[in-house]
C-alpha cells in the first residue's frame, strides 16, 4: 500500500505546487509528522514561468492521520541573485481514501504571496483539488481536477492526467518513479499575472517580459488581456524522474523535470497583439525529509 503515501504527496503538489515527499511504508495503520527542507530551481506552473528565474528554498511541516485527513504548512524563501525574501506561505488540508488499488482525495490550499512576488502563481489566492487514482500494476494512472481562485471573477479550471510506475533498487531503499503529466486548463491566472507583473507592470523593481524571451513591452501598461484566457486548452506536457532514497526515518530526494509548454498565449496590449514564444523548460528539485511516527 505504498501508493497511499504517494497520493498524499501528489495532492500537495497539485494543490500547492510544491515538491512534497512522503515516507515509503507498507500500511496506513499509524499517523505521522513529516518535515521537509527542499530546493526548487525555478517556479513553474502549468508550463508557465517568469522571464526572471525564481529559485526557492522551502520548508514544510505536515501531519498525516491514519484516518486519511492531513494538513501541511510550508514557507518558501526566494534565493535569486536579485531578490531574497520569504515569497510564499502555504496552508493545505484535505482527505484521501485508499482501498486496494483505488484512491480518491480532496484538498484545499490557501496561498500567501509577498506583494512583490513574480512567481507566476502570485495572483492565485486559493485552490481546491479533487483526485482519482488507480494502480494497474503495469502503470498507475491519476486524474485530478483543480479550481484556482483570485481577485478575478472568473476562477481557473485545470485538469491533470498523470501516468507513473515505481521501480525499486538497493534493497528497496531507492524508489525511482518515471512520471508523465498532461495538463490542461484556462489561463485567467496568466492574464492577471501579466497585468500585475509583466510588460513593465512589475510590482517591484525588476522588468518582466514574456516567457521564452519575448521582449514585448517595457513601459507600464494599463490593459493587458489574453485571448485564450477563457478557453480550455492543453497547457503543458511534462516528464519527471523522482528519485527517493529511504534511510531509517530520512528521505533524500532528487527530481529532474522537463516541461514542454503548449498553446502559446495571444497577448493583447493597448498597442498591438503579440504571440507568446514558448520554449521547453528544464528545472529540478532536491530535498531532505524526516518523518516521525506518532503511534498506531
Amino acid at each position: 500500500m505504498k501508493h497511499i503515501f504517494k497520493f498524499f504527496a501528489l495532492l500537495l503538489i497539485l494543490s500547492g505546487n510544491i515538491e512534497a515527499q512522503n515516507p515509503q511504508h507498507e500500511g496506513s495503520d499509524f499517523s505521522y509528522f513529516l518535515a521537509d527542507v527542499s530546493y526548487m530551481s525555478d517556479a513553474i506552473f502549468m508550463g508557465r514561468k517568469d522571464s526572471v528565474r525564481a529559485p526557492y528554498v522551502y520548508s514544510s511541516l505536515g501531519y498525516y492521520d491514519k484516518s486519511g485527513f492531513f494538513g501541511n504548512f510550508s514557507a518558501s524563501y526566494l534565493v535569486s541573485s536579485e531578490d531574497e525574501r520569504f515569497d510564499l506561505f502555504l496552508l493545505s488540508a484535505g482527505y484521501i481514501y485508499s482501498r486496494n488499488d483505488l484512491s480518491v482525495g480532496l484538498s484545499g490550499t490557501k496561498y500567501f504571496f509577498d506583494d512583490e512576488s513574480y512567481n507566476v502563481q502570485s495572483e492565485i489566492e486559493a485552490g481546491i483539488t479533487g483526485l482519482l487514482a488507480y494502480d494497474f500494476d503495469i502503470l498507475e494512472f491519476t486524474l485530478s481536477a483543480s479550481g484556482y481562485f483570485s481577485d478575478n471573477d472568473s476562477p481557473d479550471v485545470a485538469v491533470n492526467f498523470m501516468a507513473d510506475r515505481s521501480f525499486f533498487a538497493l534493497e528497496n531503499n531507492l524508489m525511482i518513479t518515471p512520471t508523465f503529466i498532461l495538463a490542461a486548463g484556462t489561463q485567467y491566472f496568466y492574464e492577471e499575472y501579466y497585468n500585475s507583473s509583466r510588460l513593465g507592470n512589475r510590482k517591484g523593481s525588476g522588468n518582466g517580459q514574456g516567457q521564452g524571451g519575448n521582449n514585448i513591452m517595457q513601459s507600464p501598461m494599463t490593459n493587458v488581456s489574453i485571448s485564450e484566457a477563457s478557453e480550455f486548452n492543453i497547457l503543458n506536457i511534462e516528464a519527471k524522474l523522482p528519485l527517493m532514497y529511504f534511510y531509517k526515518s530520512f528521505i533524500f530526494s532528487f527530481t529532474p523535470i522537463i516541461s514542454f509548454p503548449q498553446t502559446p498565449a495571444s497577448i493583447i496590449t493597448d498597442d498591438a497583439v503579440y504571440k507568446e514564444d514558448l520554449e521547453s523548460i528544464f528545472y529540478w528539485s532536491a530535498g531532505i525529509s524526516y518523518w516521525l511516527k506518532t503511534g498506531k
